[in-house]
């Protein structure tokens, strides 16, 4: 998922302390720092200033953040609600950048993945490709792109298409950079393992090893693990899937799904060990 922080003066109307609040919380995203960043979104929308309410683009801005570090902390189906609310509000306003909308809905993408309702996911995110390509001459959007097809990509893995789901991180790695370029290798990896190409999964999984993302926690390892699994490893399975569950209950909110999902995998595969 993609925040669109900016310098303080790409934000228009926006006061200038009000933009370098939000730049900082950002950056707060961005290293992962979800609990903090999300508390001090909430608490620049929540304060009372007559200009806000004349002007409510700073809140806006601010709900966006808090919503996008709630979703990477795993609290989404507890953000939907409030994530819908927004995108109204956002669609109805007039003169808001259609950046800051499209970010939005793919947060919104994000959590439809998590909740498995993969076809809405992917039909969502197809439509907000089609909105990158009308903006694309009037702001930046090449992260938003990329992490809506790497969004693209979970869906279709979710859906077992994962030849589809190669095609598109293989296509796109190379200009990827940060958590979108680590997120897209742990696609590769995934797609791979569900064509059951176990040994190249593991080779790619080697080869560019990613740089660590929270969000991202657990994802590489059970991928791995699952790979090590196809091969009969069980050994190298059982410890990649425990170390995954490790990373996401360290790293993840209770709620996140992954962490059901890395509890299957390791009794799974335990139970098949001690079988």
């Amino acid at each position: 998922m993609e925040f669109l922080a900016r310098p303080w003066w790409a934000y228009g109307r926006m006061s200038r302390s009000d933009a370098v609040a939000l730049n900082r919380l950002g950056d707060l995203v961005k290293a992962g720092d979800y609990e903090q960043a999300e508390a001090g979104a909430r608490a620049l929308a929540a304060e009372p200033r007559r200009f806000r309410r004349l002007n409510p683009l700073t809140v806006w801005h601010a709900r966006a953040l808090a919503t996008t570090a709630a979703v990477a902390h795993g609290r989404g189906a507890e953000a939907l609600t409030e994530l819908e609310a927004l995108i109204g509000e956002l669609e109805s306003a007039v003169g808001v950048d259609p950046g800051l909308l499209l970010a939005v809905r793919g947060n919104r993408v994000v959590v439809l993945i998590r909740q498995r309702r993969y076809a809405e996911a992917e039909a969502e995110a197809n439509a907000i490709l089609r909105a990158v390509t009308r903006i694309a001459h009037l702001t930046e959007v090449w992260r938003l792109e990329l992490s809506t097809l790497d969004d693209l990509a979970d869906a279709m893995c979710g859906q077992g298409r994962y030849a589809e789901a190669e095609a598109i991180a293989r296509g796109n790695l190379p200009r990827a950079v940060g958590g979108t370029a680590a997120a897209l290798q742990c696609q590769l990896v995934r797609s791979l393992t569900g064509q059951g190409r176990h040994e190249e999964a593991l080779t790619e999984a080697r080869r560019h090893r990613p740089i660590w993302v929270r969000e991202q926690s657990g994802v590489l390892d059970m991928a791995i693990a699952t790979a090590l699994h196809g091969l009969g490893r069980r050994g190298e399975a059982e410890s990649a899937a425990r170390r995954a569950l490790t990373d996401c209950e360290r790293f993840l909110h209770p709620a996140h799904p992954r962490i059901h999902e890395a509890r299957e995998l390791a009794a799974r595969i335990a139970g098949e060990h001690l079988a």
